[in-house]
């Protein structure tokens, strides 16, 4: 499982795999739009994932 932490405080929000994931900070109110760049049958690393949008709110 993959840790999934907040672009912009860097919060720990939750632990998982994903395809695709909007969450919202907590903390910081900040949007947090999460998205798998290679496919699941590939190894998770922190490098497969892209933040795509974070919004503060």
């Amino acid at each position: 499982m993959q840790e999934i932490r907040c672009g912009n405080c860097s919060k720990k929000l939750g632990e998982g795999e994903y395809i695709t994931l909007a969450i919202k900070c907590p903390r910081c109110r900040t949007v947090n739009h999460l998205r798998t760049t290679r496919s699941t049958s590939a190894s998770h690393r922190a490098s497969d994932t892209k933040v795509l949008h974070s919004e503060h709110q």
